[in-house]
């Protein structure tokens, strides 16, 4: 007997990791002065950064790049922004939770050796089965999270490009303000030192060129301010892409299509709410949560039937072996999950009120981004036309100084309303192009040729690829 339990008390062990491919834990400290120097030393002339350009571009350029559009700048967010790598965590623990939830249950062992008689030994097996299909149930469930997590994560990219977009516009419109305002602080300079030379011949009163002067100091403010905003709109597109300001170190950028937005007329209101509807990411990410939540209440319905564990069992007593087959099973008899099942229904409407909202909320951003969008291209093209008058006016005194019918005082004063009025004429263009980049978000969509590229789920470049 002593002989059959030092057999079987090993066997026990070796069944117990049979099959079992044991991990080990594996230490990941964080270290705040790493993590800090290596971003730190991020760089838009990072080798990885070119790599994965070229993974994702049909046509890359030479590197290191002379100039940055839209896209490329676009393409190292999606390389660097930190937001992304907590969303690709999110994604990674939604696979995890399919493995979980498509696992079976592990058989059980049992040794009951006799106390206080050595001569009676117990040992049991047991199966569990999964009755009424819980495990498919909760598989369906899983996969729709990692669904949702996915576009979840696809969700979490538009935004960053979103920012991008944004970021880079507010970065060239503030560098042309600057580029606007230095020249218009040079023609007044230039007019102060006309008014100068006409003040000593007597000509004029000092208070035509005190007024003047005082014109030309709050320009020099203006250009001071300028300066100040452009720098901290290049950090603000620093941060957008997830790289320190050091990291633009020569980086030039450019958008070819900067001044021609696409016209209302080529934004079909009806298209725009069928892309809302359809395209929109949370949309998509919602209903994919009410299949998680409805695939959760049928797994509840189904735990009303309860499992069953069935197994073999040996007996040695008094050198007399009994073999038996066990089934065990939970007794429905106090409650049959009323409980759960209410809570996942519960659940199931409430994520079904929640795509409502959501589809209703993205339908009236939708028509209110188109709304102002075309109010914003008409004031454009209002100072536009403005522009365009001014312009007039300047050649006009041009052509009078060349006939000398004219002086360049004037010709100072036409060229300082048209700074005025190119300036105007930006600020339309901003709000223009900030308007698409909602109206674009409304969408989750590119509308314009130069926009960000379409954002996909399965697109290899939301997972670092």
């Amino acid at each position: 007997m002593t002989g059959l339990k030092k057999r079987i008390v090993p066997l026990f062990g070796v069944l117990m990791l049979t099959g079992c491919a044991m991990q080990r834990y594996q230490p990941s400290p964080i270290v705040t002065g790493d993590t800090a120097s290596r971003f730190e030393s991020r760089s838009l002339a990072d080798d990885g950064l070119r790599l994965f350009e070229e993974k994702n571009l049909s046509q890359p350029a030479p590197w290191p790049r002379q100039a940055w559009d839209l896209q490329t700048v676009s393409l190292a967010a999606l390389y660097f922004n930190p937001a992304l790598d907590l969303a690709r965590a999110r994604v990674a623990r939604a696979d995890a939770a399919v493995v979980t939830a498509a696992a079976r249950p592990n058989p059980a062992l049992g040794i009951s050796p006799g106390i206080p008689s050595p001569y009676l030994v117990t040992l049991d097996f047991a199966i569990p089965i999964e009755t009424a299909g819980k495990r498919g149930y909760r598989v369906q469930s899983a996969r729709s999270l990692d669904q949702a997590a996915r576009l979840d994560l696809a969700d979490s990219a538009w935004t960053v490009l979103s920012g991008v977009r944004l970021a880079l516009l507010n970065y060239l419109l503030a560098a042309r303000s600057l580029e606007l305002i230095r020249s218009e602080e040079q023609i007044r300079a230039d007019q102060v030192k006309i008014l100068e030379r006409i003040l000593s011949a007597g000509e004029i009163p000092r208070i035509d060129v005190d007024l003047t002067r005082m014109e030309q100091s709050k320009t020099e403010a203006t250009l001071r301010a300028a300066e100040g905003q452009t720098a901290e709109a290049r950090a603000v597109l620093a941060a957008a892409i997830g790289i320190p300001l050091a990291g633009l170190q020569d980086a030039e950028f450019s958008w070819p299509d900067l001044d021609t937005p696409p016209g209302p007329e080529f934004l079909s209101p009806a298209d725009i709410q069928r892309e809302a509807v359809l395209n929109r990411l949370d949309v998509r990410r919602s209903l994919a949560q009410y299949a998680a939540a409805e695939g959760d209440l049928q797994l509840e319905i189904a735990k009303q039937y309860p499992d069953i564990n069935i197994g073999p069992g040996y007996t040695l007593e008094e050198k007399h072996s009994f073999f038996t087959v066990g089934l065990t099973s939970t007794i429905p008899l106090f409650n049959r999950n009323q409980g759960p099942i209410a809570e996942a229904e519960a659940r199931r409407k409430e994520a079904g009120a929640a795509f409502l909202l959501t589809q209703a909320q993205v339908i009236a951003k939708s028509e209110r981004a188109l709304a102002a969008y075309t109010a914003a291209f008409r004031e454009m093209a209002q100072a536009e036309s403005l522009y365009k008058l001014q312009e007039s006016q300047v050649q006009t005194v041009q052509r009078g100084i060349r006939a000398g019918t004219d002086n360049r005082l004037n010709l100072d004063g036409v060229q300082i309303q048209l700074s005025i009025l190119a300036r105007a004429k930006l600020d339309a263009l901003g709000r223009v192009r900030r308007a698409l980049g909602d109206l674009e978000d409304a969408v989750q969509r590119p509308l314009d040729r130069e926009g960000v590229f379409q954002i996909r789920p399965e697109s290899p470049a939301l997972n670092g690829q």
